[in-house]
């Protein structure tokens, strides 16, 4: 998967809006981040999941999904390695991010309006 393969998948969502955060892209729903591209580094991006959603990323596809370091990745952030990541199992995971803050942006009123930031 590609950069901008991950960026059309995940500003695919409903409400979903890219902005920027620490000089990398990130898509929000509702003003919270579910994924960011080119964190840590350009080869990577990084799903918001739950823990357990992360576990079974992980067990399933252990040469494309691992932890975050610290705090963030035992919170459920989920490094992607692009190279090795396919649509196919991409679609479930950057949805399981989405639908997390989706269904608690519904509780608060619903996502915001979709917009895509200028880059």
């Amino acid at each position: 998967m590609t950069p901008e393969q991950f960026r059309t998948l995940a500003l695919s969502f409903p409400g979903a809006e890219e902005r920027s955060h620490n000089n990398h892209p990130d898509f929000r729903v509702a003003g919270k981040v579910f994924a960011t591209l080119g964190y840590p580094d350009s080869t990577r991006a990084m799903v918001k999941l739950s823990a357990q959603q992360q576990a079974e990323f992980m067990h399933d596809h252990p040469t494309v999904f691992s932890p975050a370091a610290g705090a963030w990745g035992r919170q459920g952030c989920t490094i992607v390695c692009l190279s090795k990541a396919k649509r196919a199992v991409m679609q479930p995971a950057v949805a399981a991010a989405w639908q997390n803050l989706s269904s608690a942006a519904d509780r608060l009123g619903g996502p915001k309006k979709a917009r895509k930031a200028e880059r």
